[in-house]
Order: structure tokens, then sequence, then C-alpha cells
């Protein structure tokens, strides 16, 4: 499921765009942030879909080879490991994903096969596939492993599936880490003998809610936070500020005022994390000050009012 900080930048992001963009069509634009979030599920299911794709590819190469006229003891008799991986199968297996990929359409790997075999060849070129196949524990452990190994290892990092997935859905350029992320926690979580079921998107409706309150509080009021913001940079002029620090002070400040159950410090932390991922090497230094000097003048007014002990 999608955590609060990825929330905070897809919401930074379109935040950007609409102010880059001088457009006031706020309805449209969190549309589309909802549509780019809801999509990142797509990603999810399709790397998922991946791993069951390859082991039916597995399967083919496997039939083929044994209808050879001059099969070999090994095309007779092949190593079926990979067919008979008992984590894989339990996606093939999944009326959730299979209902899903029904609902949705997600038919990226049949109309793009290239890419599964381009991910299989890398497998079977690989140390991590020997091995699996040389080892003689038939464990659900054994299997957990390797598919683990098999993703981080060969399907997160190739190049041609992340350049396929940016093409497929641009906001996905930012999604991939979350993703490849989010399915390593599914794969080391499943369990012998459960079936998978997909997860919700959010965790709950505040979190739901938390997408299009942080938009709408940010766009509506970012003059203002811009005042606020100035009064603590007296020795920085508005223009000087990197725009994507100042979308970020105006998020952080909008987090005090709007959400009462946000401890300031997780707010402030928050920030200067998303902060060194998408700005400037010393951005992380400048907001966190900014944020310090803006957080104990609020709390001072009364204008941060949290609900709860230890919030502030």
């Amino acid at each position: 499921m999608i955590n609060r900080r990825h929330i905070r930048v897809k919401v930074m992001q379109s935040v950007y765009a609409l102010l880059q963009s001088h457009n006031d069509d706020i309805i449209r634009e969190e549309k589309f942030l909802k549509h780019s979030i809801l999509k990142m599920y797509d990603l999810y299911v399709l790397n998922i879909q991946l791993l069951v794709e390859v082991q039916k590819l597995a399967a083919k190469k496997i039939a083929l080879s044994k209808k050879k006229i001059l099969a070999t003891k090994e095309d007779l008799n092949p190593n079926n490991k990979l067919l008979n991986n008992k984590v894989i199968n339990t996606f093939a297996e999944s009326i959730s994903v299979e209902s899903y990929v029904e609902l949705n359409g997600l038919n990226n790997w049949a109309e793009n096969e290239e890419y599964v075999r381009i991910i299989y060849d890398e497998l079977q070129k690989s140390d991590i596939y020997k091995k699996y196949l040389d080892t003689q524990d038939n464990s659900y452990k054994v299997d957990k492993a390797f598919v683990l190994d098999f993703f981080k290892e060969i399907i997160a990092p190739n190049d041609k599936l992340g350049d396929f997935f940016e093409d497929t859905m641009i906001s996905w350029v930012d999604d991939i880490p979350f993703v490849n992320t989010w399915v390593v926690k599914t794969l080391s979580k499943q369990k012998e003998d459960k079936a998978f079921v997909l997860s919700g998107l959010y965790k709950d409706n505040d979190d739901e809610e938390f997408v299009s309150k942080m938009f709408r509080k940010t766009v509506l009021n970012h003059k203002d936070y811009e005042l606020d913001i100035e009064e603590k940079t007296p020795n920085w002029e508005t223009e000087r500020i990197a725009g994507i620090d100042m979308i970020i002070l105006k998020m952080a400040i909008s987090e005090f005022l709007n959400f009462p159950s946000i401890p300031t410090r997780v707010t402030i932390n928050e920030y200067i994390e998303i902060s060194k991922d998408y700005s400037t090497e010393k951005s992380s230094y400048f907001i966190n000050g900014v944020l310090d000097k803006v957080s104990k003048e609020f709390i001072e007014n009364k204008r941060i009012v949290k609900i709860g002990r230890g919030l502030l």
C-alpha cells in the first residue's frame, strides 16, 4: 500500500505542475493526481504478474524442448524447479490478481512479450538461477529466497524494463523505486499455504482523504504561505528560493495548520527527507531551518493546534 511519504511526493508533483503552468483548474489536476496514484497499483500488479509470465515462458520452452526430433536427456527430463516454485504458483493461482488484471485490462505482457523474454533470458544467464536449479532443497523457504533474489537482482534493476514502464506512463518514473520496495515487502511477507490477496491501495480512509485535503489546502492558500516563508527568509528574495523548495515549504506549512493529528516534528522530518531526493544538496538544511522557525512562531501564536499529547 502507498505510504504517507509517497503520498506527499505525489501531491508535491501535482502542486508544482499546477503552479508552474499558472493553471487554476484545481479539479482537473486533483483528478490527475488521484489517477496517477491509482495507476501505481497497476505497476505493482504488473511486477507481480511478470513473475508468473516468466514462469509460463519457461514452461513453454520446456514443452518445446521435449518435442525436439533429437531431444537430449536434459530436454526429456528438465529441471522443473521454476515451474514448481511455490511462491510464484501462489500468485498464478490468485483470484485477486486475476480479477484485477481482467477488470483493468492489464494486457501489457501479452502485448509486449519481448520484455518477458528479456527478463527470462537474464534469469537463464544468472548465477542465482543456476544455484537455485542445483539446490536439492525444495522447501518454501528456498523458493521464496530465490524469488526475492530474482526480483531484486534481475527484474527491479533492469533498464529496458524501466524504460518500458516509463514509456507506458510518465508518472511511473518516480513510482518505480517505491513500487519495487512494495513488491519486495509483499514477497517477504508471503506465507506458505496462504492464498495471495491484493491489499488495498491506501492503508485507510484517512490516507485517501489526506491526498485531496493536502492538495487543496496547499494550492488554495499557497500565496498566504509564501508570505509566511518570506518573513522567515529576509535575506532571500522569493525568486532565489528553488521552485521545489518553495513547494515543500508551502506543503509543510499547510500540514502544520490543517492536520492536527500529525506532530510538527514528523512533518518537518518528512519534508527534509523528500528534499534530499527531489531538490538541491543543501536544500534539506535550508528547509529544516525555515520550518523550525515557522513552527516555533506558529506554536507561540497558537496558529498550530494539535490533538493529543506530544504532538507538537
